[in-house]
């Protein structure tokens, strides 16, 4: 409000949005407002988003991408049976577990400069009846890759099932893509923010791609530059989560000053 009272002739249009269903699948929310202003023939330029991106003080970590999110269901079917008659059945603990071993340790690529290796995590694992003297006749397992522009969604999927067929005689996945990895390395954006930063708050920048997933994974890959800056994340997913005035006040400046570069000669 306060750049439109100073110049109401600024530059291009200002655009600002507040959506639910950010994180796990995203089905509406910002996916959505994106299709929109697709079908409207909208171009953003340049994109800012809250996120708590910062570490010990607001602006000495901003967010320039993220890691894409993988997200798998394996189902290893076996034959239940009784364990005293263990060679009529067949346990699917026992197939899984040298795929375990070998997913736990696969170097699924090295990273580059701006994002870490690919990781990948095992969430929930699950097998059994309850009863002590029962062979599971299936295993389920929940799994997440967090991923750089090493890698691929195909090609991780192709790799995964690649070494479960090696000890798993039948399983199946549902796997679910909540975004693929996106970075803005270039373009007037980084650097006026970074410019914004050290000149009213004395704060040397460190440009990051770490942490979970951002609506920035429907937005970025439309060609915006953007980057994450918001308050710092301590308390981020904790109980009594929380921010404090100073810090928003501080940001408030920060995007007042970036509008102002980006939109006005002021």
């Amino acid at each position: 409000a306060r750049v439109v009272e100073e110049r109401p002739d600024y530059r291009g249009t200002l655009g600002f949005l507040i959506t639910s269903d950010e994180e796990n699948l995203a089905t509406d929310g910002t996916v959505r407002v994106m299709d929109e202003l697709d079908r409207r023939g909208v171009k953003i330029d340049y994109c800012v988003i809250g996120e708590p991106s910062s570490s010990h003080r607001v602006g000495d970590v901003i967010r320039v991408g993220r890691r894409g999110s993988l997200n798998g269901r394996l189902t290893v079917r076996g034959i239940q049976g009784h364990v005293a008659y263990p060679q009529l059945g067949r346990n699917p603990v026992f197939e899984f577990a040298p795929a375990l071993a070998e997913l736990a340790h696969e170097i699924w690529d090295e990273g580059n400069d701006f994002f870490p290796a690919t990781s990948f995590q095992i969430s929930n694992i699950n097998a059994g009846t309850g009863a002590s003297n029962v062979i599971p006749g299936e295993l389920t397992v929940d799994f997440n890759f967090r991923f750089s522009t090493e890698s691929t969604e195909a090609g991780l999927r192709a790799r995964t099932e690649a070494i479960l067929r090696r000890s798993v005689k039948d399983f199946a996945i549902d796997w679910q893509l909540s975004g693929p990895p996106f970075l803005t390395e270039s373009g007037t954006l980084i650097p006026t923010v970074q410019q914004i930063l050290k000149e009213n708050l004395g704060v040397e920048t460190e440009l990051s791609t770490s942490g979970g997933t951002s609506d920035g994974r429907f937005i970025a890959p439309r060609g915006v530059e953007l980057v994450e800056l918001g308050p710092c994340n301590a308390t981020i997913h904790k109980v009594n989560e929380q921010t404090s005035i100073a810090e928003l006040n501080q940001l408030s400046m920060i995007y007042e000053e970036i509008m102002r570069s980006l939109l006005t000669d002021v």
